[in-house]
């Protein structure tokens, strides 16, 4: 069993990572830290893990654990993972990893260094749904692929929230963006050339609060949009000349409805529906990472994927503020 340490009592941990782990067939939980002990005792009494710390320092030393999930604000996540590298364990950080693909160089390098496996935590990467759509792009199902199509919203304006605070990173793109950007480049394969893209701030937060991405991939085109302040949605739609695949709860299924993918034909005179029951797509996260930490064959997310996919939205970020396409 590949034991966890959890680095912080954050909601995203407690409420789904956490769970997953202690449900999977070749990991535990074994320590919690966070810079309250009171607040990791708790936690970990919650999931019967053993051990409890004051502090992530002293969690990184310990012999207790072999590798930690680290779910801190985005803007702690390359040092905290560098750390945790550093000392030794495997790293399983969740998205984005990074505010800049140019940060990730230092992942990397810790990774190599201390012959570790550094990890982003995509969910959607594991998820039978996202590998049954890849499977029908591949055999040609809806033929040759023209337009994907994305939207992945919901409203928090909750100034003590990190997703509104800058200085932890916050904002729609780090945090929502990255989810249509992945799953397109996952299923398809492919990587985009060029982008176009407006984006609004939010005036009190400065978080940027809304985007409309248009990226050229060469054969086909991704459009999307994403916002913090909008009510709550998501959708992904893969469009080929022989048809279409939909998928209805793409990235949130419990939150937002059923996981299930349409495949509709050409002239929409025939639909089959594929319908995933409590695909756990935490679960198999964790049972995938720690087949691969411990050096068993297993596709992951790759720190050189995630740079790829940080690379387009820090294209976003700069075509929004300007006409015209960017490159990428």
């Amino acid at each position: 069993m590949l034991r966890f340490g959890i680095l912080s009592t954050a909601r995203i941990g407690r409420d789904l990572v956490v769970p997953a782990i202690q449900d999977a067939e070749n990991c535990v939980v074994s320590a919690v830290a966070s810079r309250d002990l009171a607040k990791a005792r708790a936690m970990a009494d919650r999931f019967s893990a053993p051990h409890a710390f004051g502090s992530y320092e002293e969690m990184l030393a310990s012999d207790v654990i072999d590798a930690v999930y680290i779910p801190l604000p985005t803007s702690q996540h390359v040092e905290w993972s560098v750390k945790a590298a550093n000392a030794g364990k495997h790293v399983l950080c969740e998205k984005p990893i990074a505010l800049r693909a140019s940060e990730i160089d230092a992942l990397i390098a810790a990774r190599d260094r201390n012959g570790v496996l550094i990890a982003e935590a995509f969910m959607v990467t594991y998820s039978p749904v996202w590998r049954k759509v890849r499977s029908l792009i591949a055999e040609g199902a809806i033929g040759r692929l023209r337009h994907v199509q994305g939207a992945f919203t919901y409203y928090n304006r909750d100034p003590g929230n990190m997703r509104n605070i800058p200085a932890l990173g916050g904002g729609g793109l780090p945090d929502i963006g990255v989810y249509p950007t992945i799953t397109t480049r996952f299923v398809t394969g492919k990587e985009p050339v060029r982008v176009q893209a407006s984006t609004d701030r939010d005036p009190e937060f400065g978080t940027d609060i809304y985007s409309s991405v248009r990226a050229d991939f060469g054969d086909f085109e991704l459009s999307f949009y994403i916002s913090t302040q909008l009510a709550a949605r998501q959708v992904m739609v893969f469009h080929g000349d022989k048809g279409f695949i939909e998928v209805k709860s793409p990235f949130n299924a419990d939150r937002y409805g059923r996981e299930e993918v349409e495949l509709t034909n050409q002239n929409h005179a025939q639909s089959q529906l594929f319908r995933f029951q409590d695909a756990r797509q935490y679960k198999l996260q964790a049972e995938a990472f720690s087949r691969a930490a411990k050096g068993e064959p297993e596709e992951v997310v790759t720190l050189e994927n995630s740079r790829l996919n940080q690379k387009l939205i820090d294209a976003i970020y700069r075509a929004s503020d300007k006409d015209g396409w960017e490159k990428i």
